[in-house]
């Protein structure tokens, strides 16, 4: 078997978008790791909202229960993009950590620390996507750039209201 996830034909699709395979491939492969990187964040956030605990507990369960679900939707479109740029989505979660931009959860810490590592994270996911949209942009892929720029913005908000819990009031 192949190391490289997108070169078994088999599992490739024909498409004719206008984009080549060559740039659809790398687009393929660029998606791959954005799969990854919000599937670790996904179980991150997952993690948290599931361990939390303390004076924040209310506040931090529900900021990450609406966070994972709104990844858990964009694991799935990011998935559906290789696909429908004719490449297979990779799969196997030691693939997606070995690949991903966000250390995976190896313990549970305090809620103040689970707000500002999953803050941290999002902005680096956020700081990752922006490669894959200049790319997309070059090759003339304008839904996958639409796709992951609506993700950044996801990202970064995501990141504010994280970083937003705590701000300690100057009175």
């Amino acid at each position: 078997m192949s190391s490289d996830p997108y070169s078994a034909k088999a599992k490739e699709l024909p498409v004719e978008s206008g984009l080549v395979r060559q740039d659809r491939k790398k687009l393929a492969g660029m998606l791959g790791s954005a799969l990854a990187s919000s599937y670790v964040l996904y179980h991150k956030t997952h993690a948290y909202h599931w361990n939390v605990t303390g004076a924040m507990f209310y506040s931090v369960h529900k900021l990450t229960d609406e966070q994972y679900q709104d990844l858990a939707v964009a694991i799935d479109e990011i998935a559906e993009r290789i696909r429908a740029i004719g490449f297979a989505a990779p799969t196997g979660l030691a693939a997606y950590a070995e690949e991903s931009v966000i250390k995976d959860v190896s313990g549970i810490p305090e809620a103040g620390e689970m707000i500002e590592e999953l803050a941290r994270d999002h902005q680096s996911v956020a700081a990752s996507f922006r490669d894959i949209v200049e790319e997309a942009e070059k090759v003339g892929d304008v839904f996958t750039a639409d796709l992951l720029t609506a993700r950044i913005g996801v990202h970064e908000e995501a990141s504010w209201m994280l970083n937003a819990m705590m701000v300690k009031s100057s009175d």
